[in-house]
Parts: C-alpha cells; structure tokens; sequence
C-alpha cells in the first residue's frame, strides 16, 4: 500500500483529508507539521505494521473517537498536551479564558491563582508558562484526570500543586483570581451524542447546564483576596445568566469577554477592594 492508496481507502471511510494525514504520520512516527513529506512520497510504500496501525486508527476515528485521542496529544497555549479518555479535549474557545486570566494579573507580582476542574492541567499549565512567577494550583475531583494533570506538568516542567477535591471544597489559603473551565453543558443538549467520546462528568452539569457554575459562583469570594477575580468559560449562549449569577453574589465589574469567532464564551467579576 502507497501513501496515496491509503490516504484514498482513509476517505473512502469518511475522514476528511487532514485527519487522514494527522493518523498517516502518526501512524508513520512522523511529525504532525510533516504533511509535505507526504506530498514528496505519495508513490513510497508504507511498512507493513505502519498500514495495519493506520488502519486501525482509521477504523477508529470513523467511528467517532477524537482525533486529540487518537494521537494522544492536542495543542493548547503554544503546549503540547497529554490527553485521552480520561479528560476532557482542550478546546481553542478556554485559550480566551487564558488570555482574560494574564491581562488581569498583569501587574500583579507574584499572583497566586487557583484552577478549579482542572482536567488535563491545560488552564493551569498555560498560566504557569506564561507567568513563571505565579504560584499556581489545581484541583480536579477525578483522581485519574489528576493523574493526567500531574503527568503533562512533569513532563512540561511546569510546578503546578494539584489535589484532589469538589471545587471549592477543602481548598483553603486565599487566591488572587480563581479560574474555571466547569461542565456547563445541558442535560438533553443535541449536541452531547457528538461528544460521546468524553468524560461526561467534565461536560453535563443539570437541567440549564448552570448547576456547576452556581456552586462556584456561590463559594469563590470566601477564597479570593479582596479585589480577587473569578473568571469562567461558559456556553454560547450562557454569558448573561452568569453575568447575572455574579452581580446577585456580589461581584463589581462584571462583563465577558469574546472569543475568536465574536461569541461571549467567558464571563467574570471581582471581588470589591476594602475600603
């Protein structure tokens, strides 16, 4: 089997042309940056035990497995990220949250900062990155996402103190912006079979998707230092009821903030300042 046959028996399954490629050359061991290799060789065999894996991964991802999955990696905030099953796939949307979260700490030495539902580490990983002064935690309440946390910040080099706990429950100490990424996802959403793949805990939170994003809103001024912030992500269309649910807590400031595509994907509010 060439590359072109390959590729040709990928799209006959379904794939669209780039995963395809993505499986080919991780099926290869090649870079994902590499697909102009595959132009160069579309004639040059493929070993034997490179087709089978391709195939098999093929077979996979026309089945619906994520392709962040299937690789075993996805892209966030310039770092490459361990992922599979057992956390949720970092999507572009929360690198908005982090961009919100770097502007508001930007002349703040030393912030420390909290991140609530971590998952994968990716909110916390970024921030640690970009701000190597930052004293940053973590806390997740499934013990094999944290695995996956603990894992990429090692391998990144990154010193993030992660622990085990329901939001903010048993976190104590006083942060100067908390951070979440919560499920926010409501039950019986259409769009949750296309989401099968993933942890569903990480994903549905009640019958408005709110429930999650209440109990943070709820607890977080008890750990935030005066003039603290809480910043969220949220749904599409979910930016004004966090709005709301911030000013009934007593946040100032309140607003959101867009992403990319011009959706308000993010919403936060500040603790008053004494005095």
């Amino acid at each position: 089997m060439t590359v072109t046959q390959a590729l040709g028996d990928a799209g006959r399954q379904g794939l669209d042309r780039l995963d395809a490629q993505l499986l080919l050359l991780e099926a290869l061991g090649r870079k994902p940056n590499d697909r102009a290799w595959l132009i160069a060789h579309d004639s040059d065999g493929l070993p034997a035990d490179a087709g089978d894996r391709f195939m098999r991964l093929c077979a996979r991802r026309a089945a619906g497995e994520p392709l962040a999955y299937l690789r075993g990696r996805q892209a966030f905030y310039g770092l490459e990220l361990q992922v599979d099953s057992r956390v949720l796939i970092p999507r572009p949307d929360t690198e908005t949250l982090v961009d919100w979260v770097l502007a508001v700490l930007k002349d703040t030495g030393t912030p420390r900062v909290l991140d609530l539902g971590t998952g994968s580490g990716a909110i916390a990983l970024a921030i640690k990155y970009e701000r190597p002064d930052a004293r940053v935690s973590a806390v997740d309440a499934s013990p094999a996402a944290l695995e996956v946390a603990a894992s990429n910040a090692q391998r990144l080099g990154l010193d993030v103190a992660f622990s085990a706990g329901s939001w903010l429950d048993g976190v104590s100490g006083h942060y100067d912006l908390i951070a979440s990424n919560p499920p926010y996802i409501a039950q019986g959403d259409t769009h949750l079979p296309t989401l099968s793949h993933e942890p569903a805990q990480a994903l549905v939170s009640g019958a408005d998707g709110l429930d999650d994003i209440r109990q943070i809103i709820a607890s977080a001024a008890s750990r935030l230092l005066p003039g603290g912030w809480l910043l969220l992500e949220h749904g599409w269309d979910q930016a004004g009821a966090v709005r709301a649910l911030l000013a009934t807590a007593g946040f100032s400031e309140v607003g959101s903030r867009n992403d990319v595509a011009g959706i308000a994907r993010c919403s936060g509010g500040k603790v008053p300042a004494l005095g």
